[in-house]
Parts: C-alpha cells; sequence; structure tokens
C-alpha cells in the first residue's frame, strides 16, 4: 500500500535536474538533463527548442569544439570513472544516440581520459593515467590530424589546465605535499617551472590567461584562510590580488576577451553572484529571478562565458529547485532561467535550512544547517557531506526534504575538514586529527536537546566519507546514535587504501595518513577495529563498480555487524560505481532507507 510519505520522496525522486555544461556563439547551450533517469546531453537553442542528443547506459557530459559545430562527449561505463571521449555532430542528430552513435576520439576502456580543456583549432586537452594506471599525463590531442603532443608527465594527479593565446605554453595544477594544497606549474616544450612551492599549504585553483599571455587570474588562499582572486605572473610567480573577502571564500571566472570577473562569494553555503572589472573593480550584481532561493551556482558544473563574453551560462540549485539552467546576462546583471526543474514541485513546502553554529568541547565551532519539519516528532537525522574536503551547501536535496515530511529534524553539519570556511578549518582533520572531525558528531548530538529533540532517537546519515563518519560515529560513539545509514563508505583506512584505485592512493594518503608511515593510527581510526561496539541497526549502500571505495568495504563491515547480532540491510548494485547515479536505482535505495529509519527511530 502506497503511502503519503512513500508519495513524497517518490515525487522528490522523480524531480528532473539541469546542468550548464558550455554556450556556443549562436548562444545555444550544452545542457545534461536526466529525464531518462541518468544525466544526458541535451542542446538548448535560442528558439526555445530542446534538441536530446545522447541516450547512453549512463551519465555523460560534454563541451562544444569552438569554432565548428561538434561535441566532446566524456562517458564511462556503469560507475567505474574511467571516462572516454568521443565526438558528436549535433546537427546530424535526429533522435538521441548511443555509444554507436558518437565517433571515437580517445577509447581505452582500462584507464582514464578526464576531459580538461577545449580549443579553437579542433584541440582537446584532457588527462590521463594509460601510461601506468598510477600517474596522469596531460594530453593535447589535434581532432583533424589526428596527433597528439604530451605537455606533462611528471607523475602525480593533474588538476585544471591552461593553454597560453599563443599556444606555446601552458599553465597546470598539480596536488601539494600538505593535504588540499595545490601547486601551479608553468610548461613550456620540455620545460618545466615550478611558479608555487610544492611544500606551501595553499590552494591554487583554476587558472586563466590574460590575453597578453604574461599572467593568469587564478582562484588562491596563498597566504590568507579565505580563497580569493589574485593575478599571478608567469614569469615570476608573484600574485597581485584582484578580489578577496577576509571572511569568504571567493572564486572567479575569466571572460574570453579577458575583461571581466564572474565573482562569485561563498556565504555560509549560499553563492553571491557579481561582475567585476579585470583589476577587480566591482561593476554590479547579478540578481537572480525572484522564484529562486538561496542557492549556489557553481557547485554541481562551473560557470561558461558565452564565446562574445556578454554573458555566461551556470546551473542553479536552492533547497527548492533541484537544478536549474540559467542564463546572466554581464552588462545588465541579470539572470534569467533557460530551463527549469522547479515546476513539477511547486505545489509541495519545501523546508529552508536556518544556520546554527554548534559549540564543540575543545572550543570550536561547527557551522550546522538545519531543516525543520512544521511537526516535529522529536527525533533527528544528522546527513555528513563527503570528501572529506567536501562542502554541504543550500541546494535541493530529495533526502532532505522527503526526512522532513516524516517529521525527522535533519541536521547537515559542516564538520571541521569542511571547505567553504577557512584553510584553518579545512586543515583540522588531516591525519592524525581525523578523530578530532568524528567527536564534532558528538558535539551535534550534544546539541540535540537545545533544539527539542530526542537524543535517544538520533540517526547518521553519509555518502563516501560522510559513510566514514557514520561508521565512525556509530562505532566510536555506540551509546550516542540509534542508527546509521552509510552510501559507499569507508569501512577501514587500512583496506581502503590498499584496495582503492592505484591512482586514487597515492593521491589520498595525504588527507588519511601513509600506509608505511601511519599505519597504527589508520587501524585506530577504522571503525572495523571497533565494530564489537555498535550496537545500532545499519542500513549499507553501494555500488559494484566502485573505484574509490570499493565493495569490499561494505561488505566487510556489513558481515561483521551482522556476526554480532546487530541488523544489517544492504542494497548493491552491479551498475553503478561511488554513488547512484541512476534514478532507478535511488528510487529502490532511498525509499528503503528512509522506511528504515522510520522503523528504527520510531522508537
Amino acid at each position: 500500500m502506497t503511502t503519503a510519505r512513500d508519495t513524497l520522496l517518490h515525487r522528490l525522486l522523480d524531480a528532473t535536474t539541469w546542468r550548464a555544461f558550455d554556450v556556443d556563439a549562436e548562444g545555444r547551450i550544452l545542457a545534461g538533463h536526466d529525464a531518462s533517469g541518468s544525466v544526458q546531453l541535451v542542446e538548448l537553442r535560442p528558439d526555445g527548442a530542446r534538441v536530446p542528443l545522447t541516450a547512453l547506459p549512463g551519465a555523460v557530459a560534454g563541451r562544444y569544439l569552438p569554432g565548428r559545430r561538434s561535441v566532446v562527449v566524456s562517458h564511462d561505463a556503469g560507475g567505474n570513472e574511467r571516462a572516454q571521449l568521443s565526438l558528436l555532430d549535433p546537427d546530424a542528430v535526429s533522435e538521441p544516440v548511443g555509444e554507436d552513435g558518437l565517433t571515437p576520439l580517445v577509447h581505452d576502456p582500462e584507464h582514464i581520459h578526464g576531459l580538461v580543456e577545449v580549443l579553437e583549432g579542433g584541440r582537446v586537452v584532457y588527462a590521463t593515467n594509460r601510461r601506468n594506471g598510477v600517474d596522469f599525463d596531460l594530453v593535447v590531442r589535434d581532432v583533424d590530424a589526428g596527433t597528439e603532443r604530451v605537455l606533462y608527465d611528471g607523475g602525480g594527479m593533474v588538476g585544471n589546465a591552461a593553454i597560453a593565446p599563443d599556444g606555446s605554453r601552458a599553465l597546470m595544477t598539480r596536488p601539494g605535499v600538505p593535504a588540499l594544497s595545490s601547486q601551479v606549474l608553468l610548461l613550456a616544450g620540455d620545460t618545466v617551472t615550478e611558479l608555487t612551492d610544492a611544500a606551501e599549504h595553499a590552494r591554487h585553483l583554476a587558472p586563466e590567461w590574460l590575453p597578453a599571455g604574461d599572467a593568469a587570474v587564478i582562484t588562491t588562499d596563498a597566504g590568507r584562510d579565505h580563497l580569493g582572486v589574485a593575478r599571478l605572473d608567469v614569469a615570476t610567480g608573484a600574485l597581485t590580488w584582484l578580489v578577496t573577502d577576509d571572511a569568504h571564500d571567493v572564486s572567479a571566472r575569466l571572460s574570453p576577451d579577458g575583461r571581466l570577473l564572474l565573482v562569485v562569494t561563498d556565504d555560509d553555503g549560499a553563492s553571491r553572484l557579481a561582475v567585476h572589472d579585470v583589476d577587480g573593480t566591482f561593476l554590479r550584481a547579478v540578481a537572480l529571478p525572484p522564484e529562486l532561493r538561496g542557492g549556489v551556482a557553481d557547485f554541481l558544473t562551473a560557470p561558461r562565458w558565452s564565446p562574445d563574453s556578454t554573458g555566461l551560462t551556470i546551473t542553479w540549485t536552492d533547497p527548492a529547485t533541484p537544478a536549474d539552467v540559467l542564463i546572466v546576462d554581464a552588462g545588465r546583471g541579470r539572470a534569467a532561467v533557460a530551463a527549469s526543474s522547479r515546476e513539477p514541485l511547486a505545489d509541495l513546502e519545501l523546508v529552508d535550512p536556518t544556520s546554527h553554529g554548534v559549540p564543540t568541547p575543545d572550543g570550536e565551532t561547527v557551522p550546522c544547517f538545519v531543516y525543520s519539519p512544521r511537526e516535529p516528532s522529536g527525533s533527528s537525522v544528522t546527513i555528513v557531506h563527503g570528501g572529506p574536503e567536501g562542502q554541504s551547501v543550500r541546494s535541493f536535496s530529495a533526502i532532505v526534504q522527503a526526512l522532513v515530511g516524516d517529521g525527522h529534524t535533519v541536521l547537515v553539519p559542516n564538520v571541521r575538514g569542511s571547505v567553504g570556511y577557512g584553510k584553518r578549518w579545512y586543515s583540522l582533520d588531516d591525519v592524525e586529527r581525523r578523530l578530532d572531525s568524528v567527536a564534532d558528531l558528538a558535539a551535534l548530538h550534544a546539541f540535540l536537546p537545545r533544539l527539542g529533540l530526542d537524543p535517544a532517537r538520533a540517526a547518521l546519515w553519509g555518502g563516501s566519507y560522510g559513510g566514514y563518519m557514520v561508521l565512525a560515529g556509530v562505532a566510536f560513539q555506540p551509546e550516542l546514535w540509534a542508527a546509521g545509514v552509510d552510501i559507499v563508505g569507508i569501512s577501514s583506512l587500512v583496506t581502503f587504501l590498499e584496495n582503492t584505485s592505484p591512482y586514487r592512493r597515492a593521491h589520498r594518503e595525504r588527507e588519511y595518513g601513509s600506509l608505511e608511515r601511519d599505519r597504527d593510527f589508520l587501524e585506530r581510526a577504522s571503525p572495523l577495529n571497533r565494530i564489537g561496539d555498535v550496537r545500532a541497526p545499519l542500513f549499507v549502500i553501494h555500488g559494484a563498480n566502485d573505484p574509490r571505495v570499493p565493495l569490499s568495504e561494505a561488505e566487510q563491515v556489513a558481515a561483521a555487524v551482522r556476526a554480532n547480532g546487530v541488523e544489517v540491510e544492504m542494497a548493491v548494485y552491479d551498475d553503478e560505481g561511488h554513488g547512484l547515479a541512476k534514478r532507478v536505482n535511488r528510487l529502490d535505495a532511498y525509499p528503503r532507507a528512509v522506511a528504515f529509519l522510520g522503523r528504527v527511530l520510531a522508537g
């Protein structure tokens, strides 16, 4: 029998979302839409036409190839994250195409080919680990000639990259030595120049060349607690600050003509948009359509300028907006909706969060969003984001709204280690301080009575690193939590690092600790080693193709908890990777998980 809860949750999960991937010189927008159940490419044309382009088994993304009617399509198999690159002629599509309707560009199913940039002259920049399966190289492919040029093969991960206006040089970011730090390299032929120090505790994000080729605009927190926007001199590595805010992270996107910046300020999980001159001078704020609430613009996809620099296309989400495509008129400072996701949910009273600071015993304050039902039952669910260097923001969540609709109060914290609140905060969980972040869960639990909630009816929910936090909470604080929902979570930091993809192990040891040097601590911080203390029932969700957190992490924790006589429900999906990308699987797993919490928290 269908209940009101099932109806609400299914409506929320059935909500379709849009993504803004790119915009071309004629104003056509390359969008993503998940009406089919996974994100597929759709072209939004200036005359209002919507032309579906792809019908692949899994989620896809793409970019226009500048100067021609061609789309570079990025796709994988079953969520394995081994991205392959293909070409598609949007004018030749009469009905959405599958893989056999694409023209292979870079295909090698055993390796990753991550799309980095598209350039004039039919050039595609991508990062690949095909050389040894671990290290990533930066490659430029000439689509017409079929030739390739390796820009970088110095080892490690490749972050962002930008090619100089004359094509002779490139800027690239790669991970630095400290956790979450990154370094800027200047690539010129066979010469690699380190513009920033690998040992510097700073992020350097999204470099973009200025037209003269002597400098770039970059988002960085070098020498600061919060991200700001700076001019980077490529001869000296010197920074000149353009836009900063001592209380908030600020990022920017440079227009193609090098004259304007779209500046995005992260204000406690909400985006404020403004247009600045390239010297940092404020020109105008961007006004959003009145139906949109406080939300985020650079969370699902990066903003993209139009080739003529008159405006941008962005993806917008807020607690009542699953995800819309917006067009920003940079000259007028106004945004308009090009594709909306709101109408099917318009009759629902979706809840906005209130913002709280939760005190901890060691004197810190955890930022936390609280979503409160009209008729609270006294039960609560705390949802922890992944990353760990992620951020909970004011975005749409079918799970949050469904739980609130069931009468649960939902807490969505940014525990220490989260970005968005400064370098000091995101560094407070590195390696040996991992359990300080877990201790934040106990502080959140202690805060529940101040919200009028029953501490005996409190559950945890989280995915990826958030899944680790769920398992750590029920293992290290068994007296506090009544239930847990673990989605693609880490049960042992040791076996996770031993069994994850080799390219990820080398990257993630900076954050969690090294198997060689920190093994004893990794064992102590692993929930699996305290599994005998777990008394809370668990619901475990995982994808069989997960390349980040192997399925074995879920299997071993489920078996150990069951062996102790504690209830475990488990849902594994053979066609998923790190999370549930397909609506049919979400419609199966999430109603079961929400019903599980409703039963356990009913007391």
